[in-house]
């Protein structure tokens, strides 16, 4: 049983927990606002670019002056798999639901004979992925020192798959990462961004209501290099928003198990000290008997 000294110390152990926990609580929410603001702003464009970039992709459909980034390289081989997770941890399972829906397409692509890479961005998907896929890896992505992400954060990423498959390092790119749905909620997603795909854009029949001046190839040429980057960093908004999320739902669920943490040990604390206490008095009133 321990002493009424080490009750005290782990109580007063808990309690600082459970003030970091909860500072760390009002950071994310504060944090989240900003996120879930930018996330949601982004939408609207991203979705009326994939709509656009979708009706010219029907119009062009199978030709053979389509670009490379919507052919494809005819083969779909090697996949690279871009795996977007946080730099920092504390944040419930959200790292991890990522890495486990990677991992679970990367075992899947194995099993078909397929050949895969990996390209991390943020520590903890790295960290995550390193002991079973350490050999797959071809890069890696380091945010820690962004204060904020930005659209040139983005762009910096898209050159660098859009680099590797002009190489012809990979057929294949999807991204995982996680869509915020609110702050108990974030979707672990996978989207394939080369060769690109339009499978949610609805055909409206925009094409046949335009004339494009250049042809829709060379536009698509054009406009399917900023689709991946466009891409990308809606998925680093997402994430952003979804990491703060996800971490608020944490701390406070760690800030209330430290509060009945505390709860218990101070009841076993004083049972603790009344038990001290009648075993003195016992030995008083033992002791005055003797008299």
């Amino acid at each position: 049983m321990p002493s009424l000294k080490d009750l005290k110390n782990r109580i007063a152990s808990v309690k600082n927990t459970r003030k970091i926990t909860k500072a760390m609580q009002m950071v994310a929410a504060a944090k989240l606002r900003r996120a879930q603001e930018a996330a949601e702003a982004s939408r609207p464009y991203t979705e009326r670019f994939n709509a656009v970039l979708g009706g010219l992709a029907a119009s062009v459909g199978g030709s053979d002056s389509a670009p490379k980034l919507l052919a494809g390289t005819g083969s779909d081989q090697t996949h690279l798999l871009v795996v977007m997770t946080a730099e920092r941890g504390l944040c419930g399972g959200f790292n991890s639901n990522i890495a486990k829906l990677a991992r679970a397409k990367a075992q899947d692509l194995i099993a078909a004979g397929k050949t895969v890479k990996v390209l991390t961005v943020g520590k903890k998907g790295r960290d995550a992925l390193k002991r079973e896929y350490g050999e797959l890896f071809v890069g890696h992505v380091d945010l820690t020192e962004v204060k904020r992400v930005g659209y040139d954060d983005a762009q910096g990423i898209a050159r660098n798959i859009l680099d590797r498959f002009d190489g012809g390092e990979f057929d294949v790119a999807t991204i995982f990462y996680a869509k915020f749905v609110n702050v108990v909620t974030q979707i672990p997603t996978a989207q394939q961004i080369i060769p690109a795909s339009f499978e949610d854009a609805e055909a409206d029949g925009a094409s046949t209501l335009y004339d494009y001046e250049p042809s829709e190839e060379a536009i698509l040429a054009d406009l399917l290099p900023r689709g991946v980057a466009t891409q990308i960093f809606a998925a680093l908004l997402e994430n952003g928003a979804s990491e703060q999320g996800s971490r608020m739902s944490a701390m406070d669920n760690a800030t209330r198990n430290a509060g009945d943490m505390i709860d218990k040990l101070t009841i076993e604390y004083n049972r603790s000290r009344q038990a001290v206490i009648t075993n003195e008095l016992i030995e008083i009133i033992s002791g005055a008997e003797a008299l």
